[in-house]
This record gives C-alpha cells, structure tokens and sequence, in this order.
C-alpha cells in the first residue's frame, strides 16, 4: 500500500484474505505512508521551476524561458507574477524581487491538496451572496459590490466563478441548492453556446443605415442616442419593446397592447420618447424590423432620428441585446407576454435599473440617468462644412 496499491491488490499480492489485512492495517494504527504521486504533465513541476529562476536571473525575457522548458509563454509569466509579493512591498523594496522556486513549488503542492474548504462556510459570506442573488443579481455584480463595500475584509471577497461553481454544486458551504433559479437563465448545469438564429425582415421603405449615423453615438461620450428592439412572446404573438440608453444603459419597457403591428409599436414609442427632454432623445438605433416601418412618422413628431443595423448584424445594439438578455430571467422564452401588465414592466425596468453596473464604474444607471436630467443642457454650436 505504500507504493500506492489498494488494499485488495495488496492482499491479493501477499496472498492473504482482505479481512487479514484489515487486521494488519489497523495494529499499524490505520496510516499507511504512501508515494508520492508522479507529478502531472499539466502543471509546472520542481526542476521546471528551477530552470525558470536560473533563466530569469540570467536575465532572460518570458518567453524565452516559455521555449527553453517547451511551456507556453503565459504560463510562465503567470507564474512569475504568481510569487510576487503586494505592490506596496515591491515598492518598499531596494533591489528586484527574485523568483523563489521552493516556495513557489510549495504553495503549488498546497494548493493542489483535496477536498478544498469552501469560501462559502463562512456563513456571512453566504448570506451576502444569497441576498444579493434573490433580487436577480448577476455573480459578477456581486464580486464588484463585496469588492468595494468589504475592501478590507479579505475573507468576503468572492470571484464570480467561485459563485456560479458553487451554485452549480448542491450543497456547497451554506448556500441553498435552488438559488441557481436566480440566475439569468436559470440552469441547473452549464450548458454550451449554441448558434443563436437570426429572423427574416422585409424591406422598410426610406431607412438611413447605421453607416450614416454620427461618430458621436459611437463612443457614448453624449448622453441622448438609444438602442430599441422587440422582445418576443410564445409563437411571436405578443411583444413588448424595450429602449436602453447608450450612455446610462438606462431602460425603458413598454407595453404593446394587443398586437406589435407597425402602428401599435409607433404608437409605443411615441408615448415613451415624448416623456423624455430634448437633450435625451437624439437618436435611436433598431434592427430592420417591419414593427419600424412607420420610422419616419416617429421621427417627424419627436425630431429623434432613427437608424436601421445592418441585416444579422445584433453586436450593432449591443447595450440593447444585453437588455434582452436580462430580460428572460423575468419574461422567459415560449410565453405569453400579453398577460404582463404596464405597472409590472416598470417594475421589472426599476428593478434592472437599480443594479450597479461594472461599465459605469459601480454606479446604477437609474442614478446615471438622474444626473444627466438633473444637468444643464451644453448648447449646441452649429458647424459648417
């Protein structure tokens, strides 16, 4: 047993019964000392180690030694950033900090010992993230909140793929086994992309295509351009239309009674853009959906221009196709979107709009919004050709 053979392979190897050896195992106080494991392929082991700190003394770049030991170059430059102690040391200290390969071999052999302790029996840290987690919190979203409301705490600091691990392993550390119900798409298991399909539009008479629209909506530094599209009910008879802010990725729901005709979508947007000051509504961006077919007559009564993404071309919204994504978790595929009423979709508008948001630097886009209304308006300088 000690050369790393079962019980039953080393009685059968002294010919003796199992039982026989139980007994023996046992009067040895039940430790067996066993070999160790041959190190695996996969992860540096000692003399590669070695080798690393001998070529980075030596002064030779990372990917150098990535070819002198036939590993790939990220490998190696993790794990010389691995064994490097805090900034404000490496600071602190006179001359260049030297790689350590014991210690880096030591941390690498007590970090691969199983089963490993979860973060998540810490039961403070659990209730954090199953708070955050019930009010449809993504897992990234949670990271960054721990991060800067815990800043000196090490021990609720949490990375987002530890989260959705432990919430694919019933019954890691403190955490229910059915919060998975609270992710976006409510898997208990992860699944692989699949190809997403594209719908068929027809032509939209009289369209301006996204290649005219101005370099300003692009970089988002001008708060007032949005992105709009349909989300779809069950067999596509009931739609609701959402618009989100490029600059605040702030959203809007609005409810389409009955049908998404041409007419009835117009008559949406017209209601939800006139709520809306001049500053804040300068353009709109929409795939080549029919529902836009009456763009012009939107645009003649609210001055926002309207421009149509080229076909299959959804990375062109991508604020928007977020949005929609977002919104599965509350209106799910193959329903019946008809039955939720205006009061409900501005619920589920402020509940999203009340999430902190990692791109706008933890802030909320509700918030983001409020200053923009709140702000004066910058004049408008007329330029000449």
């Amino acid at each position: 047993m000690a050369q790393g053979s079962t019980l039953t392979a080393a009685c059968d190897a002294v010919g003796v019964n199992r039982r026989t050896g139980q007994r023996w195992r046992r009067a040895t106080g039940g430790r067996i000392p066993r070999a160790k494991p041959e190190p695996s392929g996969r992860y540096l082991c000692l003399e590669e180690r070695l080798r690393i700190a001998d070529l980075h003394l030596a002064g030779h770049g990372v990917r150098a030694i990535a070819r002198e030991i036939g590993r790939c170059s990220s490998t190696v430059s993790r794990e010389l950033h691995r064994g490097e102690p805090p900034a404000a040391v490496r600071r602190r200290a006179s001359s260049q900090v030297k790689y350590a390969p014991y210690a880096a071999q030591k941390r690498a052999e007590l970090s691969g010992r199983r089963p490993k302790a979860s973060k998540f029996d810490d039961l403070e840290l659990a209730s954090l993230v199953q708070a955050k987690l019930c009010v449809k919190w993504s897992p990234e979203q949670i990271s960054d909140h721990l991060a800067m409301a815990f800043s000196d705490r090490q021990e609720l600091q949490v990375s987002p793929e530890t989260i959705y691990q432990a919430l694919y392993v019933q019954g890691r550390g403190h955490l229910h086994a059915d919060l998975h119900q609270h992710l976006r798409t409510g898997r208990a298991v992860r699944r692989p992309r699949r190809p997403t399909t594209t719908k068929s539009s027809g032509k939209i008479p009289d369209m301006i295509l996204i290649s005219e629209r101005p370099a300003e909506v692009a970089d988002r530094a001008i708060p007032g351009h949005w992105e709009g599209d349909l989300v779809l009910g069950s067999n596509c008879r009931s739609a609701i239309a959402t618009l989100v802010e490029r600059q605040t990725r702030f959203a809007m729901l609005i409810h389409l009674p009955g049908d998404h005709s041409a007419i009835t979508v117009r008559d949406g947007l017209l209601a939800a853009i006139k709520t809306l000051p001049a500053h804040l509504a300068r353009s709109l961006t929409w795939d080549q959906g029919t529902e836009l077919a009456q763009h012009r007559q939107i645009t003649m009564a609210t001055k926002m221009a309207i421009y149509f993404c080229d076909p299959h071309s959804p990375w062109q919204r991508g604020s928007n196709e977020n949005l929609n994504g977002l919104l599965r978790q509350y209106f799910p595929k193959g329903t019946d979107l008809s039955v939720h009423s205006p009061q409900r979709l501005l619920e589920v508008a402020t509940e999203l709009n009340d999430r902190p948001r990692k791109t706008l630097g933890g802030i909320t886009p509700a918030y983001a919004m409020q200053q923009l209304l709140f702000e004066p308006k910058t004049p408008t300088v007329a330029t000449t050709a």
